[in-house]
């Protein structure tokens, strides 16, 4: 055991919150399983909590395993991915697959596994590499709009031109934290903001033609508009059936909640163990359990802004700000769908919710995270061991 406590590196309070987080899991996703196989009649709950360990199990050995990689060699693996995920977009959206007519084109099934990947969560992950790569490489200098178009708005454009058809939420996720990261990553204000009209013309050409020829997006732009109109107070109130269901789990948890695995809306709360889950929660934690959860996701934030503050370069920085804040902005979108302040967005709450590419992509990010803490930690070891050696250089000094 101390073994492999040696070989961990990086920061400390991440790992904690990654091993909280994993662990408090077990117990709203077995609880809420119960709606998949007493009322979807899909599976048992012990084999839904032993799926969800191994996926947990899976996400820390990338964790692992990535935070072993020197965090420079991240430029150019994310430039080799990126053709990569653009590929496998193409190919997710090609597949057309519809699900109660709607279009559901975001996942491929994994041959051989038995499994469905999503593949736009990888793709804004090494979307966002892209991006800090490119921002750290003209970091001292100032480029004109038409510099950036090829290596930075390309690729940006490109990808979330082939998320959106199937999946708005993510694309608009995605976008905001592109806009984000070039904003902190120094990139011209003016450009930034001729860039946020561009993609408002963009999707409002993609509605509109959606509209007129309903047939190359079944009920897609339909669906979104319904979210947002019953958000709104304006659709048909059928359609706000999930969140009504989620507040009332939510006000019969109170303060102190109902108790583990006592949860009674799990029962009639679709997708109770994954884009509800908070509601699950903080009907069987209360008040307690839902701010909890809330200041250990703060607590994240607050261990990221801190190692990319302490990273040793600028890419080192953008990086971390990059595939970092996506994290804690998803679990906060996660749980302001539930208390009904976001229009319904299907994004799941990461490390808790059940579902293998949500925590494989969470992992995957963490491990660059801490792979770039390491960096950090290793170059701090190594001055103290050089001064430990040489106590006259500390002197001359």
């Amino acid at each position: 055991m101390q073994n492999i406590f040696n070989n961990i590196k990086g920061d400390k309070t991440i790992w904690a919150v990654v091993a909280l987080l994993s662990l408090f899991s077990f117990l709203p996703v077995y609880s809420a399983s119960t709606n998949l196989v007493y009322v979807v009649g899909n599976g048992t709950t012990l084999g839904h909590l032993i799926k969800h360990g191994i996926l947990l199990a899976v996400g820390v050995g990338i964790i692992y395993g990535v935070h072993k990689i020197r965090y420079r060699y991240f430029k150019g693996l994310s430039i080799l991915a990126l053709p990569v995920v653009l590929a496998l977009l193409l190919y997710t959206l090609a597949q057309g697959t519809t699900i109660g007519g709607a279009n559901a084109s975001r996942w491929i099934r994994v041959p051989f596994v038995g499994i469905s990947f999503q593949t736009s969560t990888l793709a804004a992950i090494v979307l966002l590499l892209n991006v800090a790569r490119y921002l750290a490489k003209i970091k001292d200098k100032k480029p004109s709009f038409k510099e950036s178009i090829l290596p930075l708005w390309l690729p940006v454009f490109a990808v979330l031109g082939l998320i959106l058809p199937a999946n708005f939420s993510t694309t608009a996720i995605l976008f905001l934290m592109v806009i984000m990261v070039c904003f902190l990553g120094g990139y011209p204000l003016k450009y930034l903001l001729g860039i946020l009209g561009s993609g408002l013309v963009v999707l409002t050409m993609f509605v509109l033609t959606a509209k007129a020829f309903p047939g190359l997006f079944p009920n897609r732009v339909d669906t979104w508009m319904n979210r947002i109109e019953n958000f709104a107070g304006e659709g048909d109130s059928s359609g706000d059936y999930q969140i009504e269901k989620a507040k009332i789990a939510i006000a019969k948890g109170g303060v102190v909640g109902m108790g583990a695995g006592k949860s009674v809306m799990k029962n009639f709360l679709p997708q109770s163990s994954s884009d509800f889950i908070y509601a699950i929660i903080v009907e069987e934690y209360g008040l307690i359990g839902g701010f909890t959860l809330v200041f250990i996701y703060l607590l994240l934030l607050f261990r990221i802004v801190i190692v990319a503050h302490k990273a040793d370069s600028v890419y080192g920085k953008l990086v971390v700000v990059a595939v970092g804040l996506p994290i804690v902005f998803q679990a906060f979108v996660n749980m302001a769908v539930a208390v009904e302040l976001f229009p319904v967005t299907g994004q799941t709450l990461p490390l808790i919710s059940s579902g293998g590419t949500s925590i494989w992509m969470t992992c995957l990010a963490l491990g660059i995270i801490l792979s770039v803490s390491a960096k950090r930690q290793e170059s701090l070891e190594k001055n103290k061991k050089e001064n430990e050696q040489n106590p006259l250089a500390v002197l001359s000094e």
